[in-house]
C-alpha cells in the first residue's frame, strides 16, 4: 500500500512539474531550444531527478520536447498563441509568427443540414456557402476549417482571394459593417483518419476543436465554423475579468 501511494505521489508531482515546464516552453522561456540539465530542473522545481525525468517523458509523449544524445532535452516544436479575448482571423492573430496561407479544398452553394440553418437563423430550404480550407503557417499545416456562410455575404467570396486573406476581413468589406460578437465552444477531439491525413498529424492525435458562430455588428449571425487545430502547434490564451455584482459587496 505504501509503495502504491509513493508511486501515485511521484506521478502527481511529475504532472505538476510538466505543467510548469510546458508553460515555460510555450512562452519561449528556453529561447535557445535547450532545456537545463535534469539536476538543475530538479533544484528549480524542488523535485527529485526521477520526478523531473518522468515530467520530461510526459512532454516527450506530447511531442513538445525531444531527447538528443550528447545534447540533452530540447524543444521539439514551437506552439503558437491564439488569443481568446478578441475576435480575430487566424492571419490577424498569428501575424507576428509567420505567413498564413489558405488552401481551398471545397467551396460550393449547398442546402445545409437543419442544425446549420437553425444556428444561422435561416428559413428551411435556404442555401448557404460551404467552404473547407486547410490553413498553414509558413507552410506548416495548422488547422482544417469547415465554414457555413449565409448566402448574401458568402457568394461574393467565390471571386475573392481566399488564399491570402482572412474571411473575417473579407466579410466586413462585403457586409459594409464590422463583425460584432461570436459564440465560442472549445473542446478536445481525436483526429479522424481524414483530418489526420490533411493536417499531416498522427491518426488519433489530440486536436483543439473550436465551434464558432460569428455575428455582424447588428447582431445577425453570418458565419458558422468548425475548426480543428493541431494541438501540438497551437495554444489558446485569454484574459478574463470577474465582474462582481454591486450588491454582493458593501
Amino acid at each position: 500500500m505504501g509503495d502504491t501511494a509513493a508511486v501515485r505521489r511521484r506521478a502527481d508531482r511529475a504532472r505538476q512539474v510538466a505543467d510548469l515546464l510546458r508553460r515555460q516552453i510555450v512562452h519561449g522561456h528556453y529561447a535557445r531550444g535547450a532545456l537545463p540539465p535534469e539536476a538543475v530542473l530538479a533544484r528549480e522545481f524542488g523535485a527529485s531527478r526521477n520526478t523531473v525525468r518522468e515530467a520530461l517523458r510526459l512532454l516527450r509523449e506530447e511531442g513538445l520536447v525531444e531527447r538528443c544524445p550528447g545534447v540533452g532535452t530540447t524543444v521539439a516544436a514551437e506552439k503558437y498563441p491564439h488569443g481568446l479575448h478578441r475576435l480575430l482571423g487566424l492571419a490577424e492573430t498569428l501575424h507576428e509568427h509567420g505567413r498564413v496561407t489558405n488552401q481551398v479544398r471545397t467551396m460550393a452553394l449547398i442546402e445545409p443540414p437543419a442544425a446549420v440553418s437553425q444556428r444561422l437563423g435561416l428559413a428551411p430550404g435556404a442555401s448557404v456557402v460551404y467552404l473547407e480550407r486547410l490553413r498553414r503557417l509558413d507552410g506548416l499545416p495548422l488547422s482544417l476549417d469547415l465554414t457555413y456562410l449565409v448566402r448574401d455575404v458568402g457568394e461574393p467570396l467565390f471571386d475573392a482571394d481566399l488564399e491570402h486573406n482572412d474571411i473575417f476581413v473579407l466579410l466586413e468589406g462585403i457586409a459594409g459593417q464590422p463583425l460584432g460578437t461570436a459564440e465560442l465552444t472549445l473542446e478536445a477531439v481525436n483526429a479522424d483518419p481524414h483530418t489526420a491525413a490533411v493536417l499531416d498529424a498522427p491518426r488519433g492525435a489530440a486536436l483543439l476543436m473550436v465551434e464558432r458562430l460569428t455575428h455582424l455588428a447588428d447582431g445577425r449571425p453570418v458565419d458558422l465554423e468548425f475548426i480543428r487545430f493541431r494541438g501540438d502547434r497551437l495554444t489558446m490564451r485569454g484574459h478574463l475579468n470577474r465582474t462582481v455584482e454591486e450588491d454582493r459587496w458593501p
